[in-house]
């Protein structure tokens, strides 16, 4: 259980050092790019299995790797700015409560344990992302601009959790877990400078120093965020609903003391009790 242990810790970080970036007005968008190609490197050499990269297209697992680092680079993106515009905890209850879509697919594909009382929990944990998402400030209550952000980091935070968890167990053996990170990564560096250059050819965006010194503290721990994911995910015995629920809701705890504690962020009554309701429906998903 080491790895899950190391996964939490590590992709809490990841929202912390988001919201820094607000603080120290570093490009995000830049930032994320270069953190993909820094995640890459390390992971190519932290492989045991060592590939020439012009194989890597020919792997199994090379599909699912191309459509996850499409996600990681569009979602990543989505995840920074719900940190900084709507707030930590929004940030991390939103990705997080999509454990419900992998739990989903789990059922359905691997035939894993469901019932009355976890269909309840998945509920739950929509009516907790609500909750958490909507601020005082909403002049009309329900606003698609408060809820967008935050919606969109629910479907594809679960878009990337289901895949991940599919392509692992059907493509990837143990001893190509780091190298299979690796090319995730490095899709997602692809399709990131793709965007760049776009930007820095119709807005005369220019890449600063600042902003990759960013790119390298946060590719570090994102690559180790997913390779022990991966390599908990490998665990026996225990149902992958079972282990993302985990992961996830102590990542939402994590990452909401952060918010309290280092960047003072106040939650509203409804937060709470959106928090509390998350963190009931992982205990019902995960005991049922």
């Amino acid at each position: 259980m080491i790895y899950l242990v190391l996964s939490i810790l590590i992709s809490s970080s990841l929202y912390v050092i988001f919201k820094l970036f607000e603080v120290y007005k570093v490009n995000t968008f830049q930032a994320i790019v270069v953190n993909y190609i820094v995640a890459f490197v390390i992971g190519y050499i932290y492989s045991d299995v060592k590939i020439p990269i012009s194989t890597i297209p020919q792997q199994d697992w090379f599909y699912g790797a191309l459509f996850l680092g499409f996600l990681f680079i569009t979602i990543f993106n989505v995840m920074a700015i719900t940190s900084q515009r709507n707030g930590l905890s929004v940030a991390s209850v939103s990705g997080r409560m999509a454990v419900v879509i992998p739990i989903v697919f789990g059922v359905v594909l691997y035939n894993e344990s469901v019932g009355v009382i976890k269909i309840f929990g998945i509920l739950m944990a929509l009516v907790a992302v609500y909750l958490t998402s909507v601020k005082s400030n909403d002049s009309k209550g329900f606003q698609s601009g408060s809820l967008l952000l935050p919606a969109l980091l629910f479907l594809g935070s679960g878009a990337i959790d289901t895949l991940l968890k599919y392509t692992e167990i059907n493509y990837v053996p143990t001893e190509k877990v780091s190298i299979f990170s690796a090319s995730i990564f490095g899709v997602a560096f692809v399709f990131g400078v793709i965007f760049l250059l776009f930007q820095m050819l119709t807005k005369k965006v220019e890449l600063s120093i600042k902003n990759i010194i960013a790119g390298i503290a946060l590719g570090i721990p994102n690559y180790f965020s997913i390779e022990f994911l991966i390599r908990a995910l490998k665990i026996e015995g225990i149902e992958s609903s079972v282990l993302f629920t985990i992961n996830n809701v102590s990542i939402v705890l994590l990452t909401t003391l952060f918010g309290l504690f280092l960047f003072k962020e106040r939650l509203e009554n409804r937060n709470w009790i959106g928090v509390a309701i998350a963190i009931v429906s992982i205990v019902l998903i995960t005991a049922f």
